[in-house]
């Protein structure tokens, strides 16, 4: 290792830079995901670099006071090995403080994380298979926009942490080619929403987010009949039974699993509601 490796924040225009990385590692990220990531947390993606030459990149994104998320921890494989990672680590982790931090870890990875205070509180399982549906003609369903936002931003909060306006604006925004979102919406009430979004591979589903498996039902009918016959994605967490049974009854089969782990107090969050996780990378 030499002294002229730096971290530093990465800039707006490189954002795609990590979402590249990522695809390289099989992640298979969305076409158009860079924008609302940086949102997020303008600061909150690093890069690290020896000589002027990026070699390693992690998030570690802020979301108000009290809570932050790890992601895109990567490194090109000729600079494994060689300590680097940790030192990005390390500023990552400086960079959010004392706040309750969340990452989702493959499992070859949470005993490393566990040494550094994070402890496993549930699994997330991803299935994946063609859409077979067809999207309902349902009156109570209604296409994202600019005058439905409030009513998301404010449903969202239920479900995350801390607030995420700004990239809760721009991942469900209608002007975005590759990504389409519904609504449900029952006598006045919004009472569940889901996005997806085209990737480098198929389409995700994510958000997913409903009161009750029957609106969960007819948004993930509404989201995955726009792209029929094509593969979709759905990251579901495990400890909600009406998550899993939704992808067994749409045909999608697991694949590939993470461990949600958190440092600090594990928030309280409705679980039982929640039958899309937004992303792996940002929480």
């Amino acid at each position: 290792m030499t002294e002229e490796f730096q971290v530093r924040p990465m800039r707006k225009d490189e954002i795609d830079i990590p979402l590249d990385m990522a695809a390289e590692e099989g992640w298979n990220p969305g076409l158009e995901d860079g924008p609302a990531f940086y949102e997020a947390d303008p600061g909150g993606f690093l890069a690290g670099e020896i000589d002027g030459k990026l070699i390693n990149v992690i998030s570690a994104v802020r979301y108000g006071e009290a809570f932050g998320f790890i992601g895109f921890y990567i490194c090109k494989p000729e600079f494994r090995a060689r300590g680097y990672g940790h030192l990005i680590w390390k500023r990552a982790m400086e960079n959010l403080g004392t706040r309750t931090i969340g990452l989702d870890a493959v499992k070859e990875q949470t005993a490393s994380y566990a040494e550094h205070g994070f402890r496993s509180v549930y699994r997330n399982v991803r299935h994946a298979g063609l859409s077979v549906c067809d999207t309902p003609m349902d009156p109570r369903l209604a296409p994202l926009g600019q005058g439905l936002f409030p009513a998301v931003r404010d449903y969202d909060r239920d479900f995350f942490p801390a607030p995420r306006t700004e990239f809760i604006r721009l991942w469900t925004a209608p002007m975005l080619e590759t990504r389409r979102g519904f609504a449900f919406v029952e006598d006045g009430s919004l009472k569940g929403y889901g996005v997806i979004r085209q990737c480098r591979d198929g389409y995700k589903i994510g958000p997913l987010f409903a009161d009750t498996p029957d609106i969960a039902d007819t948004l993930f009918r509404a989201l995955a009949g726009q792209v029929k016959g094509q593969m979709v994605v759905l990251d579901t967490p495990e400890p909600n039974a009406a998550a899993l049974l939704l992808a067994e009854t749409y045909e999608l089969s697991p694949e590939f699993e993470t461990f949600r782990m958190y440092r600090g107090l594990a928030p309280d969050l409705p679980l039982d509601q929640t039958f899309g996780i937004t992303t792996f990378e940002l929480g």
